[in-house]
């Protein structure tokens, strides 16, 4: 059990306070104005709580979230035993290693701050040895080429030269600064095939040593891929103008801003059941036109390219995560504009360069396409997979957890669900997203919470029910919470990974438990698993002060709850990071905590984005090999299917 704390606090009024600063890794933040100050001198062991005087929650609720985002320029080139200060490993629980993968740094050395999105990435490994019981822990920037442009190898120093997409620099070149689209491969971390590899939303993954998180290099995952293997025919919608506006962008875009053609989403799939990677990209110049072109490719456990199949959508769409079922690739459509004011500023350097864009509320419903992933086996070809289905709902999508499909044995017809977090178009802000001002240069938390009563306009988790007959036309759309039980902001929804692309019954998702004054809805403090089935609901609070990322579910048996769920818990009332592993059967129960493991605090690393659990490799190999022998099942399976459809 941990030690109670001993605390001795000192409260100096406001006004004879000296100007407040973060560790010196981090920088200097000003409280914004309308937020008082106050300090705290505590004499504690470094395992205690430090609080903050309690005269007005905002103060406390403030600072917390300066803490979830400061600065870590520490790096491990050795694995460093994290001690385990509650629980055990268990011995059942499988061996393997924990990536997690997000923006490491927000202040440069010349008075410059970014974005989060565009932070460099910050690659964390928890190696975990259920034999021993222990967890080793890494963590190491990884090496793009504009890090290596921003970071001097000598003194570790820092200056940000590429604005960014979500950033303007004010210690640097400002206006004419043309480096923008700065990969920094900081969203998401994948390993297949034997590869480690980190990516970002809009240019290639970086292939990472899994040894030693070393930075491999660029890995050009769909380069030449479109002549690899034959395009699914588009039948293009449009010609002329569309085209034409396309070729004059090219060149601006590509030469100029140095974006790449084809712009790789950071949100991949894995078929389990085939045992194949899904990707999905898109084309740069189509942000900027009323078009929407996308390209889905498959690859096998070898990087071999099974197939691909290009779409071009007459919808200007934002598409950050899909999914995908036997037959169908899912987009939930975000729908944009082009913003001529701000892109006027943002190509000059004024402004950020998603200024250019903005969020289109001009229909009241949410587009869904679903595009055929095997056309020639599919019976339902005679839709018009170019028409969207429209669900009833104005809602900006942000993660989808599963989509599935459920075959009517009388009548052929087919059900589709897509459970998935989304928001209001009236809440989703290209330039307030998490909190930060561009124009400041800093992080206000209150533009991420609303007011009472207006709690919908969060994101939350929905279930999309689409009803198809069997040509596959739409019969009935509708959209509902996925639990009726869970109303509060959620978001991460995650799932059984051996549950992906069919159905699931249960749903784990990051959200609030609403206990705090200010800031009640952001940052997230509870785990919460849905029960589709029955709508029960059990979750877990991380505690007051405490705040988690997204949790990654590790199957233990055959039942689809039977595993650990791992989480990072952030508790800035101590300033720690643990690592939470968690039973997922036992969720709301009071022995739900399986091991809470200390990273040490000169190594307390940011907020992370996503993660993904790998285990050792004579693990993955076994389940590649029952993949593989799956696919070839499915396959046979697949045709007779189509055979007694026709």
């Amino acid at each position: 059990m941990q030690a109670k704390a001993c605390h001795n606090i000192i409260n100096i009024p406001p006004k004879l306070l000296p100007p407040v600063k973060l560790p010196s890794t981090a920088g200097q933040i000003t409280l914004p104005s309308h937020v008082p100050r106050a300090i705290t001198i505590t004499t504690t062991s470094p395992t205690h709580e430090v609080y903050t005087p309690e005269i007005d929650d905002t103060i406390t609720a403030f600072w917390d979230y300066q803490f979830l985002f400061v600065s870590q320029r520490s790096e491990t080139n050795e694995p460093v035993a994290l001690r385990v200060v509650e629980g055990c490993i268990p011995s059942d629980f499988p061996s393997g290693t924990y990536y997690l993968t997000g923006p490491g740094i927000f202040t440069d050395d010349h008075g410059s701050t970014v974005h989060p999105l565009d932070g460099h990435g910050y690659l964390r490994a928890f190696e975990i040895d259920s034999g021993t019981g222990q967890v080793k822990f890494m963590a190491r920037y990884i090496e793009t080429e504009a890090q290596a442009e921003e970071r001097d190898p000598v003194t570790g120093k820092w200056k940000f030269t590429h604005r960014g997409p979500f950033s303007v620099l004010k210690g640097g070149k400002m206006v004419g600064n043309t480096k923008v689209m700065k990969n920094v491969a900081n969203t998401s971390v994948l390993q297949w095939g034997g590869r480690l590899f980190c990516l970002w939303e809009g240019g290639d993954p970086y292939e990472i040593d899994s040894k030693t998180l070393s930075t491999v290099g660029k890995f050009e995952l769909i380069k030449n891929s479109d002549q690899s293997l034959p395009v699914e025919d588009s039948k293009k919608f449009n010609g002329d103008f569309l085209d034409v506006a396309a070729q004059i962008l090219k060149p601006i875009l590509y030469g100029v801003f140095k974006m790449t053609p084809k712009r790789l989403l950071s949100h991949y799939k894995i078929d389990s059941r085939r045992n194949r990677l899904l990707i999905m990209s898109c084309n740069a110049e189509d942000m900027l036109l009323p078009r929407s072109n996308f390209t889905f490719y498959e690859f096998d456990s070898n990087f071999q390219l099974l197939q691909t199949h290009e779409f071009e959508i007459p919808d200007q769409l934002m598409i950050h995560d899909w999914a995908f079922t036997d037959t169908h690739y899912v987009l939930f459509g975000n729908r944009i504009k082009l913003d001529i004011p701000g892109s006027m500023t943002a190509v000059c350097g004024l402004s950020p360069m998603i200024s250019a864009l903005s969020v289109n509320p001009s229909k009241s419903t949410s587009p869904i396409y679903l595009l055929p992933r095997f056309p020639n086996k599919q019976t339902n070809v005679e839709r018009a997979w170019r028409k969207p289905i429209e669900a009833p709902s104005q809602m900006w999508v942000l993660h989808v957890g599963n989509a599935f499909e459920e075959i009517d044995d009388g009548t052929g017809n087919v059900n589709i669900k897509i459970q998935a977090s989304g928001c209001s178009y009236q809440w989703f802000n290209f330039q307030k997203m998490f909190g930060y001002d561009w124009q400041s240069g800093k992080l206000d938390p209150s533009m991420m919470n609303v007011e009472e009563g207006e709690e919908k306009l969060l994101p939350h988790l929905v279930q999309v029910s689409i009803d198809l007959d069997t040509n596959g036309n739409c019969t009935k759309c509708s959209v509902s919470d996925l639990n009726p039980q869970w109303d509060k902001a959620a978001d991460f929804p995650a799932i059984n990974s051996e549950f992906s692309g069919r159905k699931n019954t249960y749903v784990y998702a990051a959200t609030s438990s609403g206990s705090r004054q200010a800031l009640p809805h952001f940052p997230f403090d509870t785990i919460v698993k849905l029960n589709t089935a029955d709508k029960s609901v059990q979750k877990w609070s991380a505690g007051r002060r405490r705040f988690i990322g997204e949790p990654v579910f590790i199957p233990r048996g055959t039942k689809e709850d039977d595993g650990y769920l791992l989480v990072v818990e952030y508790a800035v009332s101590t300033q720690r990071c643990y690592l939470v592993i968690l039973d997922a059967q036992r969720i709301g129960e009071k022995n739900e905590v399986v091991a809470r493991l200390e990273v040490p605090r000169h190594l307390n690393f940011p907020l992370g984005f996503h993660g993904f659990w790998a285990p050792n490799n004579s693990g993955l190999g076994n389940l590649q090999k029952i993949g593989s022998r799956f696919q070839d099942s499915w396959s046979m399976m697949e045709d007779k299917m189509v055979k007694l459809g026709q």
